[in-house]
């Protein structure tokens, strides 16, 4: 929380600031433009919020995500019209997996509006709304700022932000920034209030559902992390010593070694272990749980999502009823209690033993393997690592390894917009930078933003950058077509890349061997004064097993075969 004492009256702009930095967003990320130079002005002058230009908008809007899921909120800044349409990919994919932050874009002043002139960045029509209108599917909360409102709009937009954990839209008009209102009043908070009626009556049927069963385990999910539930999460699996797996979506929610963990759950395609504690549980208490096909391997999951114990942010179910004016860590702390003075103790599902997974014997001046890639990888990561995931071969990979206890796993897989993780990985490590991060992403996926790797420079951030070279979309190969023209990418010098872009002091090597590999992994543990870059090179076919598998089970749907 910020400890900045404001004058009691301020801009518009500094009063956005304020609040921003009362969320503890201390970056602002984006793009200037002609409209918002002004405000960038404020922005640097500010003790509170440092700025952080990127090399597009999309990137910006990526980093913001990034920081969001370190730091709690996050934001970023752009111009009318052409700047803010190229965020709004990067907005939707924080929509679709729940990440709070604000997007705010600075138009033409009012008077432009009032007379509807045509001018760059319009549409030359005078409607000076339809970008805020484009928005609206992918935002919480919207508002166009006007001076007698616009203190009390930003505490709604960002509030509402908070609450919902998804992102909010604000238009500045260039001169209402510069309008005065009165000093921010208060915190913003994120509301949490307790139906007591509802809490009564879920505790009733949680009690009697928990009676009658034979065993339990918990399914958790990356709600359980946008709405800050870990710890009562963590209470919970803890109190009841329950068998407990998470989807791919919510790796690392809780570490990894904490007690009972079965392993990541994906249906069908899951470890044994997974699946014994998942599906053989009479009574499954799902938390924060949103099944998509990337994370439940095509749907193959073997459980009644209608049945059990559902935790959702605001509500609970109970085989099919629903509890509303729930917050999700209430709800997990009635159930702790439950299980707490439960006669008889707890009865739950068998403690899954953890197994090591098995190992691939690969032949150290061999062809380098997916399979021994991510191995080595997850033996690599420390504790304080922040592990930046690819939605590609790099997430099905790295998603099943089992990785040590403290390490942040970030991946999008629900939303899967390729190129994210580089820009986010930009604002994780400005959001902790006491963490050191490792990009795991492949060819393809990095021609697509690879330019913020100038930013990470920039703002002298000393990340281990693992960029898989395999000659193009091999994740979409092993669905269809794996010689179709559409999958080849132009060929780069990527040794050359990061000087190219603006760090010339980058460690870069090459892998093309287990032995290579172990040797660039040594030489990253050693070097953490600048950013290491290993380019490592797979087979084009080669393939994660769980990817494998999975590109079965898309081709079959894509294909109206399931």
């Amino acid at each position: 929380m910020s400890t900045f004492e404001p004058p009691p009256t301020v801009t518009v702009a500094e009063y956005l600031l304020h609040r921003l930095a009362s969320l503890r967003v201390n970056h602002l990320f984006g793009v200037p433009g002609d409209y918002n130079l002004a405000i960038l002005d404020t922005v640097l002058a500010s003790a509170e919020v440092e700025w952080v230009g990127t090399a597009n908008e999309l990137g910006a809007a990526y980093a913001a995500d990034g920081y969001a899921r370190t730091r709690g909120f996050g934001a970023l800044l752009t111009t009318f019209g052409v700047g803010e349409l190229s965020a709004v990919n990067g907005i939707a994919g924080s929509y679709a997996e729940r990440v709070p932050l604000v997007h705010i874009t600075v138009s033409p002043p009012q008077a432009a509006e009032r007379t509807g002139a045509v001018l760059h960045h319009t549409a030359a029509d005078g409607d000076y709304d339809r970008f805020a209108r484009a928005h609206a599917p992918v935002v919480c909360a919207s508002a166009v700022l006007r001076p007698p409102t616009a203190a009390r709009e930003i505490d709604r937009v960002l509030t509402t932000a908070l609450r919902d954990s998804r992102p909010g839209y604000l238009r500045l008009p260039s001169d209402v920034a510069a309008a005065t209102v009165g000093a921010p009043v208060g915190a913003l908070g994120r509301p949490a209030e307790v139906n007591e009626e509802s809490r009564a009556a879920f505790r009733a049927a949680a009690e009697a559902r928990i009676a009658r069963s034979r065993s339990v385990a918990v399914l958790t999910d990356f709600l359980a992390d946008r709405f800050r539930a870990q710890d009562a999460l963590a209470a919970l699996i803890s109190a009841a010593d329950l068998p407990w797996a998470a989807l791919a979506s919510g790796k690392t929610v809780l570490p990894e070694d904490t007690p009972g963990f079965a392993g990541v759950y994906c249906g069908a395609l899951a470890v044994p272990e997974a699946r014994a504690a998942v599906e053989g549980a009479d009574l499954l208490i799902r938390v924060g749980v949103v099944l998509a096909d990337t994370t439940t391997g095509g749907f193959t999951h073997a459980f009644d999502p209608g049945a059990g114990i559902d935790v959702a942010p605001y509500s609970a179910t109970v085989d099919g009823k629903t509890f509303d004016g729930l917050p999700m860590a209430a709800t997990l702390d009635v159930l702790t209690d439950l299980f707490a003075h439960r006669p008889g103790g707890v009865r739950r599902s068998s403690r899954p033993a953890p197994s090591a997974v098995p190992r691939t014997s690969a032949d150290p001046a061999g062809p380098l393997t997916q399979a021994h890639l991510w191995q080595a990888l997850a033996s690599w990561t420390r504790p304080d690592t922040t592990v930046v995931a690819e939605q590609g071969t790099s997430f099905f990979g790295m998603c099943t390894e089992r990785l040590p206890g403290g390490a942040k796993f970030i991946a999008q897989p629900l939303w899967g917009s390729i190129g994210y993780t580089l820009p986010a990985l930009l604002g994780a490590q400005l959001a902790d930078p006491s963490r050191r991060g490792l990009l795991l992403i492949g060819d393809g996926s990095a021609q697509m933003t690879i330019q913020e790797l100038g930013t990470l420079a920039r703002q002298r951030l000393t990340p281990v950058i693992v960029l898989v070279n395999n000659d193009g979309y091999t994740v979409e190969r092993a669905i269809h077509g794996p010689r179709a023209a559409y999958h080849d990418i132009a060929a780069w010098d990527w040794q050359a890349v990061p000087a190219a872009l603006g760090v010339p002091d980058a460690l870069a090597l090459r892998a093309a061997t287990p032995a290579e590999l172990a040797t660039a992994l040594e030489a990253a543990e050693r070097t953490t004064d600048r950013m290491v870059f290993i380019e490592v090179r797979t087979g084009l076919d080669d393939t994660p097993e769980l990817l494998h598998r999975l590109a079965d089970n898309v081709r079959a749907r894509n294909g109206g075969e399931a």
